[in-house]
């Protein structure tokens, strides 16, 4: 398992002791994206392994480094005859939540599917995904691939190695999810949404989460236009006028 996280003091502990006792899972890897708290410390602490990058460099190099640190592991360990670890990846501020992540395993370790998507019941009841953010990157889902995912920007997720492996590099800031999605369908690999008891802090409605919801819009655009999605996600990204290297995404 691996949770890219940045200044989550007050809730990666619980999340990795939740993460912990997931079934299967022996591994907690978190990856210490330039925080300027006591992440790193109290992930430890908690049982995970912790790798740190000196600066933030967002939530997809988190997401690879996360990847290459779980394999450095596995090349030091006995695994003669076994499969490489799935990924399971989960946010930081899920806290005691975390422990309901099982569900996004089963079709993975099953071979039923090569990723899963978490589904948030509560995000569904309070928002029934119909964010400006949500329909460009769901929009953009289904032009790329034929598939529409409820859910698009849900960042809980579990995949085959070999399905990280078909969307690296993985897209910068917050259109990783979005360019995740569609490299690995276009790989002709099966991807599922998996409703879970998952919740992880709300978003609100102040000016940092305007800002927030305009980056967030910019990464998904730059990530469909990258993958050739149509000229509606070109449109969108020459609207936001930002040329500037965008923040990561958390």
């Amino acid at each position: 398992m691996i949770i890219a996280a940045k200044d989550e003091e007050l809730r990666v502990g619980p999340t990795v002791e939740a993460a912990r006792s997931l079934p299967g899972v022996d591994l907690v890897l978190v990856v210490d994206d330039g925080s300027t708290d006591r992440t790193g410390v109290l992930a430890r602490e908690a049982g995970a392994r912790v790798v740190r990058h000196p600066r933030n460099r967002g939530k997809g190099t988190a997401m690879e480094t996360g990847a290459d640190a779980v394999a450095e592991v596995e090349a030091r360990e006995d695994r003669v005859g076994l499969v490489p670890r799935h990924l399971l990846f989960l946010d930081a501020d899920l806290g005691e939540t975390a422990a309901g992540a099982a569900p996004l395993l089963e079709p993975v370790v099953d071979k039923t599917a090569d990723m899963s998507i978490a589904l948030f019941p509560a995000t569904r009841a309070r928002l029934g995904g119909h964010g400006f953010v949500v329909r460009l990157a769901r929009g953009g889902v289904r032009r790329a691939t034929g598939w529409e995912p409820e859910q698009p920007l849900n960042g809980q997720r579990c995949l085959s190695r070999a399905a990280f492996e078909t969307a690296r590099p993985l897209a910068r800031g917050f259109g990783v999810e979005t360019g995740l999605t569609i490299d690995v369908l276009r790989a002709g690999l099966r991807v599922v949404e998996v409703e879970v008891p998952l919740e992880h802090r709300a978003t609100g409605a102040d000016l940092s989460a305007q800002l927030h919801r305009a980056h967030q819009f910019t990464d998904v655009a730059r990530a469909l236009a990258v993958r050739g999605v149509g000229p509606a996600a070109r449109r969108a990204l020459a609207r936001t006028g930002l040329r500037r290297r965008a923040r990561s995404a958390y």
